[in-house]
């Protein structure tokens, strides 16, 4: 019997929160047809929306990522680094604040460890399983 793990399931269901922030931003921007805030969009959907249903996703089918010290670190840094680095881009963009690069810097660095630790996981942590 495999070993049930939660992270999977949750990394899903976080990125629909991604998918619907940035099909409503995409929405909002060609509304008013100010394109200020794409790089928001784009980080939301490619990093918040397919990354994170992605490894969802690979959480569920091999549980064995999901139950490594890899996998748990994966999901935190890419959940504390991403909302990070959202917020302050889109701040930044709406007020112009240029104060807040480190806010952004810090989020990418961790939503960018994250993602490597991710990448470890599956290359140690993967493997073929055998034929019954």
């Amino acid at each position: 019997m495999k070993e049930v793990s939660i992270i999977g399931i949750t990394l899903i269901k976080i990125s629909t929160i991604y998918f619907v922030m940035g099909v409503l931003l995409g929405y909002y921007m060609s509304i008013v047809h100010d394109y200020a805030l794409a790089p928001v969009h784009v980080h939301i959907n490619l990093l918040g929306w397919t990354a994170l249903t992605l490894a969802g996703i690979l959480y569920h089918l091999f549980p064995q990522l999901a139950v490594s010290k890899l996998g748990k670190i994966h999901f935190w840094l890419h959940n504390i680094g991403l909302p990070l680095m959202m917020a302050g881009l889109f701040l930044m963009s709406t007020l112009q604040l240029e104060s807040l690069t480190p806010v952004i810097a810090g989020g990418a660095t961790l939503t960018t460890a994250g993602i490597l630790f991710f990448a470890l996981n599956v290359w140690m942590h993967l493997k073929e399983e055998k034929a019954a």
